[in-house]
C-alpha cells in the first residue's frame, strides 16, 4: 500500500471512526441514563434530545410534584398553612432540584430555601390568576431569578387567595445529565486518543520498519559489506526506496568486483609482461656478455650473436607496444577513424599483404572473396587490419604443424559480411575455447615463452570488432585447427525520394 494511500486513510479514519464510536456510545450512554433519570426521579418520555436541554429536563422533573401540588391544593386547601405538610412536601422537591414557596394574599408564609436564594425569585412572582394554572410546563423568570416556577392558585378556607410555586434553578444541573455530558466528553477524548494511538502505531511501522532495515543496509554498505540483500516489505514509496537502495547495492559490489578482478588482472599482466621481458632480456644479456668476451670469434657467430639480440629487442618491443596499445583501448582513448570502405578492394589488399608476409615466414597462404562487388562497410580501416594481423600472429604462435596453413576467407551473410581466418594448427582445448578472448587468458598454463605475447591480443580484438558493432568468436578441433569470425554490418545507402 502506497504511504499517500496510508495517510488519506488515515485521515479519514481520523474523522470517520471517532464520529461513528461518539454516536454510538452516545445513544448507549443516553438510553442508560434516561433510564437512570426515569427511575430516580419518577418521569417517563425523555429522549436522549431532551438530555441536551437542561430547562426541558428539570420541568419534567417536577411534573408530577406539580399535579399533586395542585391535587393537595384544591382539596385540602388548609394542608397549605401547615409547616409540617408544607415541609415534607419540600423535601419532595429538594430530591428534585427545587423547592417550594407559598404566598398567602401578598405575604409569603413558607419558603423552602435559603431567603437569600429565593429574594430574587419572590421579587418576580407573578401574582394570583397572571400565571396559568391549568399548564404543567411553569414561567421562566429571567434576570437574578433565573428560575422556573410552576404556579397553583388556590382560596384559603378563609377565602383569601393563595398561591402555591414550585421553583427549579435553571442555574443547576441533574447528576444524572450531567455525569452524561462528562462521559460524552470522555468518550470523545479517549475514542480521539486510541484512534490516533492505532493510526501511529500502523504508520510507524510501515514507515520505520523499511527505515530499519534501509538503517542496517547503509551501516553495511558504510563498512564495505555489501554481500547481503534488501528485500522490499511493500509496494509503497517506501518499497521503491529500498529497491533503489539494492540496485545501488548491486551496482557497488559489481564495482567492488570489477575493482578487485581489474586489480588482480593488472597484478596478472605485470607479472606477464615481466616474465616475458625476462626471457628476451636475458638472452640479450647473455649474447651481448658473450660478445664482450669474445665468445663470437668469428664473423658468423658474431653476425648470429648480433641477430639474435635483434630479434630478442624487437620481442620486447612488440610487447611493450601492445601494453600501451591495449591501455588506450581499455581506456577508451583510441580515436578511431570511420570510413566507408569497400570489402572487395580492402579485403583484397590486406590479403596481399598477408601473402607477403607469410610467404617469408614459408606458411602457406589462401584468400577467398565470396562478396559481390560494391559492398561496403563502415569501419576502420587501420584498426580491422589489426584484427586480422592479430588473429593471423596467434595462430602463427601456436602453429605445431611442419606444414603451416592460413586460410582468409569473406562471406556475405545477409546484413553482415563475414570474415574467417582459418588455420591448421594445434587448436584450442573445449575448456579453454570459451575463455580465449579474455584479457590475459592463455592457454597455455606455463607460459612458455617461446610462444610470446601477453596474452591481451584476442581482447583487444573483441574490443575492436566490438565497438565496431560486430561480433566475434571462435570453433576449433584439438591437433586439427581453429577458425577465428568476425562480422562486421554491411553498409546501406538510404534511398531520397523527391
Amino acid at each position: 500500500m502506497k504511504l499517500k494511500t496510508r495517510l488519506i486513510i488515515a485521515f479519514l479514519t481520523v474523522i470517520l471512526i471517532p464520529i461513528f464510536l461518539t454516536v454510538s456510545m452516545v445513544c448507549l450512554l443516553g438510553r442508560y441514563q434516561i433510564s437512570t433519570i426515569e427511575k430516580t426521579y419518577e418521569i417517563s418520555g425523555t429522549t436522549v434530545a431532551s438530555l441536551s436541554n437542561s430547562a426541558q429536563v428539570l420541568a419534567r422533573l417536577t411534573e408530577k410534584s406539580w399535579h399533586e401540588l395542585n391535587e393537595m391544593a384544591s382539596k385540602n386547601p388548609e394542608n397549605m398553612e401547615d409547616a409540617t405538610c408544607l415541609e415534607g412536601f419540600n423535601q419532595k422537591l429538594e430530591k428534585k432540584k427545587a423547592y417550594l414557596l407559598v404566598r398567602k394574599e401578598n405575604t409569603i408564609i413558607y419558603v423552602g430555601t435559603d431567603m437569600e436564594e429565593a429574594e430574587p425569585v419572590i421579587s418576580e412572582l407573578p401574582d394570583y390568576g397572571e400565571a396559568d394554572t391549568e399548564s404543567e410546563n411553569g414561567l421562566y423568570l429571567g434576570g437574578d431569578a433565573h428560575a422556573l416556577v410552576k404556579q397553583v392558585d388556590f382560596m384559603y378556607p378563609d377565602e383569601k387567595e393563595g398561591s402555591a410555586f414550585i421553583v427549579t434553578d435553571m442555574g443547576n444541573m441533574i447528576p444524572e445529565v450531567e455525569h452524561f455530558f462528562m462521559e460524552v466528553i470522555l468518550i470523545v477524548i479517549i475514542t480521539l486518543v486510541l484512534t490516533a494511538a492505532l493510526l501511529i502505531i500502523w504508520i510507524y511501522r510501515a514507515v520505520m520498519q523499511p527505515l530499519g532495515k534501509m538503517q542496517a543496509a547503509a551501516k553495511n554498505i558504510k563498512e564495505g559489506n555489501l554481500d547481503f540483500e534488501l528485500r522490499p516489505e511493500a509496494d509503497d514509496e517506501l518499497g521503491d526506496l529500498c529497491q533503489d537502495l539494492e540496485e545501488m547495492r548491486k551496482k557497488l559490489r559489481d564495482t567492488a568486483e570489477e575493482k578487485v578482478k581489474f586489480d588482480k588482472d593488472n597484478k596478472e599482466l605485470l607479472s606477464n609482461i615481466s616474465h616475458d621481458l625476462k626471457t628476451p632480456v636475458t638472452a640479450i644479456k647473455g649474447y651481448a656478455e658473450g660478445i664482450m668476451d669474445g665468445v663470437a670469434d668469428t664473423p658468423e657467430k658474431m653476425e648470429r650473436y648480433i641477430r639474435t639480440i635483434y630479434n630478442k629487442a624487437s620481442e620486447m618491443d612488440t610487447l611493450i607496444n601492445e601494453l600501451t596499445f591495449y591501455t588506450k583501448i581499455d581506456t577508451n582513448r583510441i580515436p578511431y577513424n570511420f570510413n566507408t570502405l569497400s570489402v572487395d578492394a580492402y579485403f583484397e589488399d590486406c590479403a596481399e599483404d598477408l601473402s607477403l608476409e607469410l610467404e617469408s615466414r614459408n606458411v602457406e597462404f589462401g584468400y577467398f572473396n565470396y562478396v559481390e562487388p560494391g559492398v561496403k562497410v563502415i569501419a576502420d580501416a587501420e584498426q580491422i587490419k589489426r584484427v586480422v594481423h592479430n588473429i593471423v600472429n596467434n595462430s602463427l604462435k601456436y602453429m605445431d604443424k611442419p606444414k603451416a596453413k592460413i586460410n582468409l576467407r569473406v562471406k556475405d551473410v545477409g546484413d553482415f559480411v563475414q570474415v574467417e581466418i582459418e588455420d591448421n594448427g594445434k587448436g584450442i582445448a573445449a575448456k579453454d575455447l570459451p575463455n580465449i578472448f579474455d584479457r590475459f587468458y592463455r592457454t597455455d598454463a606455463s607460459r612458455n615463452s617461446s610462444k610470446g605475447g601477453s596474452g591481451i591480443g584476442l581482447s583487444i580484438v573483441k574490443k575492436i570488432i566490438e565497438e565496431h558493432g560486430g561480433k566475434i568468436w571462435a570453433t576449433s578441433r584439438e591437433e586439427t585447427g581453429t577458425t577465428m569470425y568476425f562480422v562486421l554490418r554491411k553498409y546501406q545507402e538510404v534511398p531520397i525520394y523527391e
